[in-house]
């Protein structure tokens, strides 16, 4: 049985028992009406995309359409809605939000999707990063999705605690302290001991954002650029994991539950003082310290600097279902949403880094100051961030790999419950059960 076979069966028996958190303006699950010159188009997201206004905007200048947004709490739960819909033959939104990590699956099943080029998108091909309108394209050519933002990475910490440890605050001197364009994460796990040592303190929240930073910066992560499953035989891959697992025996990790963060109390009492920062943490990280009791006060900062170079984790795309009542009106919403002048918008709303090529300039020259991050030009350094950036290839089960091979021997980890050889053990176990 094939890796993707198998993890898909699982996926789909699990799915009935699964509980989304939803928040939504209007409970579609994807049903529209259409009354007269009305036209209701249905949208799922997920976790923070920033498009309230955005749909207010859209209704207005187009009189007789109302978008019923849906949005699901994280990536993971939406892949499960979309897979578990798609099997069920309905129930997608006109506009469905997919991911980065799980676009790979998507592409097993694309003919369940509508070709953009039907609807325009080749005239705007230009609008986009090259390799981003690429991994929206399916091997015959057809074109699935209008990129969003992409996720381009920089190091959030904390000013006042590294300045309790005796190290530089400042951006500036932060990004010369982990080495500039040669920072590496040699020297990103050496600082964490020297803050843990000085502090009796975590450096990073949990294992698992850290391991997903360092799988991505890999030429091949998961899978090799042919599409094999290269886990056991990737001798990169084993030895940032056995540099993460030692850094967390260490103490370096603060062994967070992911996505809650002690219901955001973590970012603010001094739990940890390292993040791994795509763009589009930075607006999970603000919702989370408002949750928290806390904001621009707590001393969270961004920094132009990366362990390892550049990398990219997450981005997201919008598509257009086949089984939609009204794809040429779903597609031109998605279109819109995705234009350079929405995606600063967004990005403003958001915190995320757009795709589009002319709103990463107008980031780049008119950088905002983001006062949750001690009024960092978040904007203009996820561009300078962008810069190299190279989108590795993901697999059809790459985000599962991630979560449920990866997820469990990292929580041990954090736990002090194995040690590193231990943990990779228990991963080449779970992705054996999987292909079984």
């Amino acid at each position: 049985m094939s890796l993707h076979r198998a993890i898909r069966g699982g996926v789909a028996a699990g799915a009935a028992g699964l509980a989304l958190t939803l928040v939504a303006t209007g409970c579609s699950s994807g049903g529209t009406a259409q009354d007269g010159d009305e036209l209701t188009l249905s949208v799922t997201t997920f976790g923070t995309f920033g498009y309230e206004e955005l749909y207010e905007e859209y209704e207005a200048a187009n009189p007789g359409i109302t978008i019923s947004a849906t949005n699901i709490d994280t990536g993971g739960n939406a892949r499960t809605d979309t897979f578990t819909k798609l099997a069920a033959g309905g129930g997608l939104a006109d506009v469905v939000a997919i991911e980065e990590g799980w676009l790979g699956s998507i592409m097993e099943v694309s003919d369940q999707f509508v070709d953009l080029r039907d609807h325009g998108i080749e005239d705007r091909s230009g609008d986009w990063v090259d390799w981003k309108y690429a991994q929206a394209t399916d091997p015959d050519g057809r074109v699935i999705g209008y990129g969003t933002d992409i996720g381009p990475e920089g190091l959030c910490y904390n000013g006042p605690l590294f300045e309790a440890a005796g190290l530089p605050s400042d951006r500036e001197s932060v990004a010369e302290l982990f080495g500039g364009d040669d920072a590496s994460w040699d020297r990103y796990f050496e600082l964490g001991r020297q803050y843990q040592e000085a502090t009796g303190k975590a450096w990073y929240d949990h294992s698992g954002f850290v391991w997903n930073a360092m799988v991505n910066q890999l030429p091949e992560g998961y899978y090799s650029a042919d599409g094999d499953v290269i886990v056991e035989d990737n001798a990169e891959l084993r030895e940032r994991f056995d540099q993460l697992a030692a850094g967390t025996l260490d103490g370096l990790s603060a062994a967070e539950a992911a996505w809650d963060w002690n219901g955001g109390e973590s970012f603010v009492d001094g739990s940890f003082a390292t993040f791994v920062c795509p763009g589009w943490m930075l607006g999970n990280i603000t919702g989370k310290l408002e949750s928290g009791g806390g904001g621009a006060e707590t001393g969270w900062d961004f920094a132009n600097v990366f362990p390892g170079g550049p990398a990219n984790w997450g981005g997201a795309f919008l598509s257009v279902p086949a089984s939609s009542e009204h794809q040429e009106e779903a597609a031109k919403l998605a279109s819109w949403l995705t234009e350079p002048e929405q995606q600063v918008k967004q990005s403003a709303a958001a915190g995320n880094f757009p795709s589009t090529l002319e709103a990463q300039a107008e980031l780049a020259e008119n950088p905002t100051p983001n006062a949750v991050f001690n009024d960092a030009p978040t904007g203009a350094i996820l561009a300078e961030r962008a810069e190299g950036v190279q989108a590795q290839f993901k697999g059809p089960d790459d985000s599962l790999i991630q979560e449920n091979v990866f997820g469990p021997p990292f929580k041990a980890l954090d736990r002090g419950e194995t040690d590193a050889d231990g943990a990779w053990s228990q991963a080449v176990q779970l992705l054996g059960e999987l292909v079984d």
